[in-house]
């Protein structure tokens, strides 16, 4: 039986799912994450660039007195630059100081502030779902979507042919995500313009979503500080809106204790 599991839980449930934490497993102690490799969802494709360090903003492990243990990744890297996004400095308890050792003492609001001091969670989110045969696109803001739009767009699958036919299958199917590519960086360009965002959250397929975001019109865009890439197998508008919600979340990875005998 797996014993990790991961889960995305929102900004304002964090101090709430680390006290049901603390009551399942007891008082827990709070470090800077060692493992880099330890701070990613199977279900998220993350930036390999995701700092690690031990700023406000950092993920951060909490091990509970069971031996349960839990990394915790803001949904921005430490340092991330989203000016508008800066808070005035909290005064974070002595249990939520990343870069030391302490006791959870049932104060998570300590520990989520320095999580999240530094991410507004009014921020409006550009999202930018894509895959072969569709794409929805939108800005979120407080989970909630305010401008979208959802297309699909026809991709010939691969082809077991070979030859001349192989090739002009290539070609098509080559031409077909060209237009796709183009279509969505133009619906996401006009979005944006009219609802900026301060940042992007991506999902889908990650060259797609590359591409797009190397279009000329989405220039503007272009360096907005990111989010962890979603996992996307269906770019419907239904799962554009739990990519709204969830675009801001923090995500937790938790590994429980090997079971006795």
């Amino acid at each position: 039986m797996d014993r990790t599991r991961s889960v995305l839980v929102e900004a304002h449930r964090l101090e709430g799912w680390l006290s049901r934490f603390e009551v399942r497993n007891g008082p827990y102690t709070v470090n800077p994450n060692p493992d880099p490799a330890q701070d990613t969802d199977p279900n998220q494709d993350t930036d390999p660039d995701q700092d690690t360090g031990t700023r406000p903003g950092a993920p951060v492990r909490i091990t509970a007195a069971n031996g349960c243990t839990a990394v915790l990744t803001p949904p921005l890297p430490a340092g991330a630059d989203v000016s508008t996004s800066l808070r005035p400095q909290q005064q974070d308890g002595p249990d939520a100081a990343p870069g030391s050792v302490s006791r959870s003492g049932g104060h998570g609001a300590g520990l989520a502030a320095t999580l999240l001091g530094r991410v507004d969670l009014a921020l409006p989110v550009g999202l930018l779902l894509i895959r072969r045969g569709g794409y929805s696109v939108g800005v979120a803001r407080e989970g909630r979507i305010v401008a979208s739009k959802t297309g699909t767009r026809y991709v010939q699958g691969r082809t077991a042919a070979g030859g001349w036919s192989q090739q002009r299958f290539a070609r098509r199917r080559a031409n077909q995500a060209a237009g796709l590519v183009e279509e969505t960086a133009g619906r996401a360009a006009a979005l944006f313009a009219a609802h900026p965002p301060a940042l992007l959250q991506l999902g889908g397929d990650r060259t797609l979503a590359g591409q797009v975001l190397a279009e000329p019109v989405l220039r503007t865009w272009t360096g907005l500080p990111r989010t962890p890439f979603l996992t996307v197998q269906d770019p419907r508008y239904a799962v554009l809106e739990d990519a709204g919600r969830s675009a801001l979340s923090v995500r937790i990875t938790v590994t429980d204790p090997v079971a006795d005998g």
